[in-house]
This record gives C-alpha cells, sequence and structure tokens, in this order.
C-alpha cells in the first residue's frame, strides 16, 4: 500500500503547506478540528457537521494531485496503485481540538494496557466500518481518520499521535519477532510529507514471509490488503516495533495468526480462464517444481494460461487420475499434494532430456541439489542455502553473479557469503527483469533462476 505520505494536515497548525491542507471530504458523524480558515475552533462532538471547505472537497488526493486508486482487499496490484499518498495530523487530542506542534516524546508515555486480539479487533472495526481517510476529521471515537490515527486508536492510545511521535509508545524489534497487533512504521524527519506511513501487522500472508496482511488507514478509507514486506516503496525505511503496553497470552482473532507454511486452497474460482491472481503464480511455480517446467516457455506468472492447465493436468494424470479427476484444473487434493511437497511428480517426456538443474521453477518453490548441469552453468545447490542465517560459498558466487549480471544496486558493500536481505533484493530484481512476478518473484533463487542468472 503505498508510500503513503503521511504527515501533518488541515486543522492542526498554522504554517502547513497546501498539499497538507488537501484534507478528506467531510462526512456525518464526523468533527473537525479547525475552522475553514485554519485558525483553531472549539471540538466538534461526534456526529456534528464539520464546516465545509475547497479543501475538504478536494478528497484524498496524491501529492501529485491525483486520486488515490481504491484496491479490493486483499488483491495486490502495481505497487504504484496501491500506493496513496496519506498526509497524516499532528498530535491532537481525542476529538481534535489545541495541540502542540508536532515531535518526538521527550517525556514518559502512558501505555495503557490491551492485548493483541483487542488491537486486531480495533482495526477490524474500522475495516468493517469503511472508515473514510482524512487528515483533518475524527471518527466517533475521537481518533483522527489517517494512518497515524488509526495506529493510536488500534493501539488503544489516550490521545492522536503521528509518525514522529508513535514510536516512543514501541520497541523496536526483528522481522522475526514480528507478531499481530505490531506496527511497522517509517518516519522522514527530514521530510515528513515525503513517505512517512505506518500500518498494524496482522500476520504473514505466506510462508516466505515476503507478504504480510496490513491494516491501515489510507485513501480512500481504512483497508485490510496483502503487502509485500515491509511495504510498496521505501522497503529499508520502516521498522517494525512491538506496543509496550502489550499484554503476553490471549487469543488472537482467526484470519491474523502467523502463516504455518502452507497456503489454505483459495477455491477453484481462483483458476481457469480469465483467472489473474497470486494463487496461479504460486501454482505454476509449484508445478514447476514438480517436474512441469516444460509446459512454461517463460516463468510461471499470474494470468491463467494453456501451460498452467497442461502442467496441472500431467500432474493429476501422475497421481492416476483420469477424465473429470485429470481436468487440468486445481481442486483441492490436486492443491493439497503440491503445497505440502506430497504425490508423484510429473514424468519427464519421453526422449526428453532432465532440465538443468532438477527442472524447477523461477523462484523459491522447490528444487533439489545437483542434476545435469547444462554447459557453463554450475549445478544448482539447493533451495536450502540460500536462507536467512545461511553463510556458504554458494551464497558469495549468487552475489557476484548478480553483480555481473547488473543487479547488484542493493549491495552497499561487496557480495558476501552470509544470505542477507540485499541478496534476496537482487534475486528479486532480477526475477522480475525475467517477467515474473508474485511468488515467482520472491527473492529466493530456484533452479530455474539460477539457470538464467549463470547462463
Amino acid at each position: 500500500m503505498g508510500q503513503s505520505v503521511d504527515s501533518p494536515g488541515p486543522g492542526q497548525l498554522a504554517g502547513q503547506s497546501a498539499q497538507e491542507q488537501a484534507g478528506a471530504q467531510s462526512d456525518p458523524g464526523q468533527a473537525s478540528a479547525r475552522s475553514a480558515s485554519g485558525q483553531p475552533a472549539a471540538p466538534l462532538g461526534p456526529g456534528q457537521p464539520a464546516p465545509s471547505s475547497a479543501q475538504e472537497r478536494a478528497g484524498a488526493q496524491s501529492a501529485h494531485g491525483r486520486p488515490a486508486a481504491p484496491s479490493a482487499h486483499g488483491q495486490p496490484r502495481d505497487p504504484l496503485d496501491d500506493e496513496p499518498d496519506t498526509p497524516q495530523g499532528t498530535k491532537a487530542p481525542l476529538h481534535g481540538g489545541a495541540s502542540g506542534p508536532p515531535g518526538t516524546a521527550s517525556t514518559p508515555v502512558r501505555t495503557p494496557p490491551t492485548s493483541r486480539a483487542e488491537i486486531i479487533n480495533r482495526a477490524k472495526g474500522w475495516m468493517a466500518a469503511r472508515v473514510p481517510y482524512s487528515m483533518s476529521k475524527y471518527w466517533r471515537d475521537g481518533y483522527r481518520q489517517d494512518c497515524s490515527g488509526f495506529v493510536s486508536m488500534a493501539w488503544g492510545l489516550g490521545q492522536n499521535e503521528w509518525t514522529g511521535s508513535l514510536g516512543a509508545y514501541g520497541v523496536r524489534i526483528t522481522k522475526d519477532e514480528l507478531q499481530p497487533g505490531d506496527m511497522l512504521l517509517f518516519h522522514n524527519p527530514s521530510d515528513p510529507e515525503k513517505g512517512s506511513h505506518v500500518t498494524i501487522f496482522g500476520g504473514w500472508a505466506d510462508y516466505t514471509r515476503t507478504y504480510y496482511t496490513a491494516y491501515e488507514l489510507t485513501p480512500p478509507n481504512a483497508r485490510k490488503q496483502s503487502t509485500p514486506y515491509p511495504y510498496w516503496q521505501y522497503s529499508d525505511r520502516y521498522v517494525p516495533y512491538r506496543y509496550k503496553g502489550v499484554r503476553p497470552g490471549g487469543a488472537v482473532p482467526a484470519g491474523s495468526r502467523p502463516s504455518t507454511g502452507v497456503t489454505p486452497y483459495p477455491g477453484k474460482a481462483s483458476f481457469g480462464p480469465g483467472a489473474n491472481n497470486k494463487h496461479v503464480t504460486q501454482l505454476g511455480a509449484m508445478l514447476a517444481a514438480r517436474g512441469g517446467q516444460r509446459f512454461y516457455t517463460s516463468g510461471p506468472g499470474p494470468r491463467w494460461g494453456e501451460a498452467d492447465r497442461r502442467a496441472t493436468q500431467a500432474f493429476q494424470q501422475a497421481q492416476g487420475w483420469k477424465g473429470a479427476d485429470a481436468d487440468g484444473i486445481p481442486g483441492a487434493a490436486t492443491w493439497d499434494l503440491l503445497v505440502k511437497g506430497k504425490g508423484q511428480d510429473i514424468p519427464k517426456a519421453a526422449g526428453a532430456p532432465k532440465p538443468a538443474g532438477s527442472g524447477g521453477t523461477g523462484q523459491s518453490g522447490g528444487g533439489k541439489p545437483g542434476g545435469s548441469p547444462s554447459a557453463g552453468v554450475p549445478a544448482y545447490p539447493g533451495l536450502g542455502v540460500f536462507r536467512p542465517g545461511q553463510s556458504n560459498a554458494y551464497v558469495e558466487r549468487l552475489g557476484r553473479q548478480l553483480v555481473k549480471k547488473g543487479f547488484g544496486k542493493y549491495y552497499t558493500r561487496g557480495p558476501g557469503p552470509r544470505w542477507s536481505e540485499s541478496d534476496r533484493r537482487c534475486v528479486e530484481a532480477f526475477q522480475r527483469a525475467q517477467g515474473w512476478r508474485g511468488a515467482a518473484a520472491d527473492g529466493y533463487p530456484g533452479p530455474e533462476t539460477w539457470r538464467r542468472l549463470f547462463s
């Protein structure tokens, strides 16, 4: 969701830019903290109509002057579409009113106790209400309708904070420590209008931990959406935090638990002619890893094609299935075998040589070490050597080849033997250059990525 520009807006302090004053549309049942002239006004209670102004009528627009495009929950799209600009308000009491200038907290802050379940349920409440975005309006519970107001609400803070002060309410953690209810924060102190944004982490969306469920408030309204970790852009600037007041224990709401590593069957409607989604990409990657690479002339992608149908049918027939059970459309039984790595692999075509590196996929979906390398291509060492915590000669060799091919821009220093986020991002850039998307471009080199990189 985009690199939201989360910065102070109208209804807060004088001296704000015109861009900051591009608030959201007036909405009954919400309150404005300022008069149309921009001067402090008496706080409005919930249910009172707010003054209408040209800025308010401008709606939730981006800093570039284009309306932010809506998106369906859970359906990642082009990052340029999914990254709305979201100017934020400054620190303010509940329901608005006068407040001091924005800044980081210099005194101890109050952190009312809460549980992860309560954080997620409060976030879901704004999702259900489809709370519209505004940097100058306040929802009926008193919290400002922008990204930082949303997190202030979800964490149960006593007032509206902004990206420059939210960090004081949390402790920094690592990616591996993230749990539902934590936040991912980017604050740009030199220019808060450029990229600053914050989301609530709702759990991992896939076993690779490259996508997570983000709860956030961006134009046009609050949303829950699968998001690349840590965000669509400024990915090296986001920091995970855990709320200081979170209580240990307590059930996490269903749908927010971390992934067990097995993607549930998405339903038959996700496959077949006309389908275009991440599940098609994942299916193709799994089929390629099980011997179906020969059906694809290019890496598996999100748009359903005849190659997907033929590869699926070949896998179904390898299980001994016939007729309607081998129609080329994956049902729950087909999906279960693929995601769990069970069942029989697709046999190679009669008389066909074995593909290099055991005929795997362009991304992390399988592949075994060894195999007969094609001319000039070293044998694929296996996916296990390219994982967090791994340190070996293959990682360094991969990095040097990425640099040689022109995909080393994420290295701040020369490639080394220890796997890092820089390696993953460079691999992802190479995979995307092949036209792959979604799970096929997750940044972890499978056999096909390896073959193309060294060809």
